[in-house]
């Protein structure tokens, strides 16, 4: 009998156990990628090549941090990374991050390896509508338009008919530049329930102006830059 429940209580520990990994696991990434987050924040601040647009920062909807976005392979490449989501509001204050992965395959003559922090400025409600719906497919959104930092889109930015996304990136590797085209960008709600510990939406996140101390860091850091 004794025997029989010393089994029976094992059994029950490494369900508990095997059970409770994947959401330890999941609460790990996303620190992870809001540590990196930050840091990418850090690296954009003190960016040259992004010191003549850093106002776009003040008139952004929304900004989508990747801190490591990966793109690979030989043949066959393909790219990938988590990153987090934050809404501006009217008064200049950041909402907390809602967790986004975005990746996409692409085929051909390619060689090597690149790793990149990217930042997305998400100046307009068109653009901003775009990400709030899941799987967003950049480039074949019918009037997205699209603009990499640099190459005068700064002047842009204060004309009468902004980009609705601009691109910053920082890379290193042996590919030649970093596109996005073709990129989906999607919501990851078990990453959102494994940060907040609960279940909740990406629209609560970022409309709902939720007091949780762990992103303070964060919004401080991205209310910095500008």
């Amino acid at each position: 009998m004794l025997l029989t429940l010393t089994r029976l209580l094992a059994a029950v520990v490494l369900a508990i156990t095997l059970l409770a990994a994947p959401a330890a696991h999941a609460r790990s990434g996303t620190q992870v990628t809001i540590d990196g987050a930050r840091k990418t924040l850090a690296d954009l601040r003190h960016d040259k090549a992004f010191g003549t647009a850093a106002h776009a920062m003040h008139q952004a909807r929304a900004v989508l941090i990747v801190p490591r976005l990966i793109k690979g392979g030989f043949m066959v490449g393909g790219e990938g990374g988590n990153g987090v989501l934050m809404l501006q509001a009217r008064d200049g204050t950041w909402s907390n991050p809602a967790f986004y992965a975005i990746g996409a395959a692409s085929f051909g003559l390619q060689a090597g390896l690149e790793q990149s922090e990217l930042v997305l400025l998400v100046m307009t409600q068109k653009g901003l509508d775009g990400l709030l719906h899941d799987h967003f497919k950049i480039g074949a959104q019918a009037g997205i338009a699209v603009a990499t930092l640099g190459s005068g889109v700064e002047a842009a930015i204060s004309g009468p008919t902004p980009p609705d996304i601009i691109v910053w990136s920082s890379s290193t590797g042996v590919y030649g530049g970093l596109t996005i085209d073709g990129s989906i960008i999607r919501q990851e709600p078990n990453d959102d329930s494994a940060w907040y510990g609960r279940p909740i939406t990406t629209r609560d996140i970022l409309f709902g102006r939720l007091d949780f101390p762990r992103a303070a860091a964060l919004r401080r850091e991205l209310g910095s830059i500008g």
